[in-house]
């Protein structure tokens, strides 16, 4: 007889008294698993030759009954057929009655469970009769096609068992390679049936998570257990997209049992079944703490190379500054009376030391000393402020040309960044022209471009109208091979200690972090063009970065007793400020910590702004000092000064409050316009 898979997979329930059928159809329902209910023996001896993987009969319901039929049919069966019987019996106080223990004894195959039996013990129970109706099949169909075949197999029987040895060999040697190449590089393996949150996982993953002997269980809960605070919504979030997408890559912070915090990678990918569902999901972990620190320790390397190879250059300037700032100063002091000849050397000796404020300024931002923020800028502003510095890194050697797009579109970047990009680019395209015959030449370009469907349909972004920003140089070229592989972070070309290989992977980020792409053009022995695309703004370019039009503002003074509380701890800028201040009409009271100036402010004086350096001693900060500040006295103005924000940290600070920022070094003029604006409320 032939029977259908759906038959064969049934499981029959024969329990005609009570709730008990219904009951365990509802349990059995709950795993998918198809289920007919018997009325009577009968029925149930009928369904058991129409096909069924295993049946649940309740003890009474065959002691009384004639089960002549029943033993014929189990009699019957075919050599592969052993067919799983799961009998629920009435808990016995002493030995089975010997016609109850004689019939179970005929029909072979039973597991026998007395009452009262719980869900999962019957579901558990049930599962492991299918799975053995299952290898049953497979065995029926092993002897079916061994039939069929045995004929012609007979001859390569011999050859295909050597087959199947040496596959078996390989498997295991490459299971074994496998096993050990993860050890060796770090990496332990895991694998989460994400059905029953269960999961295997090799020695080398417990010891990722701290653990000398294998852990005793291991699952999602336990991994978000591990995690720190902080980063466990990411963790959560980071599995829940890998359920949806099928691609796990999180790298968070673990706690481990002893303690210790270590930084962690996990990548893996998930198993569906065919309706959809989620079943697996394997993949591994490997610790990346001490990588971590090599990265960011290669990144401060790469910083203070670039930043090296433009000392002298800046030494020189900044000596010729100085020069000037100090001979006026000493002809001043020399000949006071000459009032014409004061103004002159007064004059020049400012000009060098602004000149000297946009170089510290240019310096400040390329070593991200700057409070950073994202702004809608002209980017041929930038590049025309930041030419002197990049002129310098190309080096008197390279001719250095600018071609840039008057009609330019703004963009939204952040400045310091930016910059960052186009001195690595430049100094990159000076070092790929050392060793060339003809003239050395850098050409840096601007332009508005727009990119259809098909220019950006592999670089992850948009259609729509971009900015270009390109830096191409007449050196010897990349070669294919390496092109490939510019971007990787810690791949470099150049000799020991003269690279990270950092570079181009900020160059990278910058333009990914902007909503854009780099795209590389070369030719071996015809020089490289990068090319920064990144999308045109909407919003109108902001007139803050840059050196400025420098056209006079009329002064704006104090207003009647309008009161300053000046908090500033260096000793030579705090005389000068309160100068300033007073000269400006001011009431001016002088802190020189933030501790001092919390005490004004628990007083009862008049205190109308207050005007705070950022950086200070003591533990608290000017970002700080004006959030206590507006809480003690709310509405209070604040203006906050400073040369440069010591961590990122601050930065964020002083840009979730919205604080004004008053750039050292200040004249007094840009002092007063900036206490004016935040006093009047930002309206000039």
């Amino acid at each position: 007889m032939t029977f259908t898979p759906e038959a064969e997979n049934r499981v029959l329930v024969l329990a005609p008294r009570g709730r008990d059928a219904a009951v365990i159809r509802q349990l059995l329902d709950k795993s998918g698993t198809s289920t007919v209910i018997c009325p009577d023996v009968p029925s149930w001896v009928a369904e058991l030759r129409n096909g069924a993987a295993a049946t649940i009969v309740t003890e009474e319901a065959l002691v009384d009954e004639d089960t002549t039929a029943l033993d014929a049919w189990v009699g019957a069966q075919q050599p592969w057929s052993d067919f799983p019987f799961i009998m629920l019996a009435t808990r016995q106080a002493g030995r089975r009655p010997a016609r109850a223990a004689t019939l179970i004894e005929r029909l072979g195959n039973v597991v026998l469970l007395e009452r009262p039996i719980n869900a999962e013990t019957l579901a558990s129970a049930v599962a492991s009769a299918l799975r053995v109706r299952r290898r049953q099949y497979q065995a029926r169909g092993h002897m079916l096609e061994r039939e069929e075949a045995q004929m012609r197999l007979r001859d390569a029987n011999e050859t295909l068992e050597r087959r199947v040895a040496e596959r078996t060999r390989e498997v295991e040697a490459a299971r074994e390679t496998l096993a050990f190449a993860l050890d060796s590089a770090g990496m332990g393996s895991w694998d989460l049936d994400l059905v029953h949150d269960t999961a295997r996982w090799s020695g080398r993953h417990d010891a990722v998570f701290g653990y000398d002997r294998p852990a005793i269980s291991w699952g999602k809960a336990d991994f978000l257990g591990h995690a720190v605070a902080e980063d466990r919504p990411l963790v959560a979030a980071a599995f829940d997209r890998a359920i949806e997408t099928g691609i796990l890559d999180i790298e968070c912070r673990i706690k481990r049992p002893d303690g210790a915090i270590r930084w962690i990678a996990a990548k893996g990918r998930a198993e569906y079944r065919s309706d959809g569902r989620p079943v697996r999901m394997a993949g591994i972990v490997l610790d990346r703490t001490d990588q971590r620190a090599t990265e960011e320790a290669l990144r401060q390397a790469q910083k203070m190379e670039a930043i090296g190879q433009l000392t002298g250059g800046v030494a020189h300037d900044f000596n010729n500054l100085l020069t000037v700032i100090v001979g006026g100063l000493d002809m001043m002091i020399r000949k006071p009376e000459n009032t014409e000849r004061v103004v002159r050397l007064a004059e020049a000796a400012m000009g060098a030391a602004r000149r000297g404020e946009q170089l510290t300024q240019q310096l400040l931002a390329f070593s991200r000393r700057q409070m950073l923020r994202p702004q809608t800028l002209n980017p041929n502003r930038l590049l025309l402020d930041f030419r002197p510095l990049v002129e310098r890194a190309a080096g008197g050697a390279v001719q250095m040309v600018f071609d840039l797009d008057p009609a330019l579109d703004p963009i939204r970047i952040d400045p310091s960044q930016f910059e960052a990009a186009v001195l690595n680019l430049v100094v990159n395209a000076r070092d790929a022209m050392e060793d060339t015959d003809h003239a050395a030449r850098i050409t840096l370009r601007s332009g508005n471009v727009r990119l259809d469907t098909a220019a950006v349909s592999d670089k992850g972004v948009p259609p729509g109208e971009y900015v270009e920003i390109s830096v191409a140089d007449t050196g010897s070229g990349i070669p294919p091979e390496t092109l490939a592989r510019v971007f990787e972070p810690f791949f470099t070309t150049k000799e020991v200690g003269k690279g990270t290989g950092l570079g181009l992977s900020q160059v990278y980020g910058f333009t990914r972090s902007a909503g854009g792409y780099v795209a590389i053009e070369s030719e071996v022995g015809g020089g490289t063009t990068f090319r920064l695309l990144i999308p045109r703004s909407s919003d109108p370019a902001s007139e803050e970065a840059g050196s400025g039009s420098g056209t006079a503002l009329p002064l704006r003074r104090a207003g009647e007793g309008d009161t300053v509380l000046l908090v500033e701890d260096d000793e030579g800028v705090l005389g000068m400020a309160v100068e300033s201040l007073e000269e400006l009409r001011y009431r001016v009271m002088v802190a020189r910590n933030a501790r001092e100036a919390l005490e004004y402010l628990r007083g009862v004086e008049r205190i109308d702004i207050l005007f705070s350096d950022v950086v200070m001693p003591g533990g608290m900060n000017g970002s700080q000092l004006a959030v206590e500040a507006q809480r003690l006295r709310p509405g209070l103005k604040v203006l906050l000064t400073s040369g440069y924000v010591a961590n990122l940290d601050e930065g964020q600070v002083i840009g979730k409050g919205e604080l004004t920022v008053l750039n050292k070094p200040y004249r007094r003029d840009e002092l007063a316009r900036s206490l004016r604006l935040v006093l009047n409320g930002g309206a000039d």
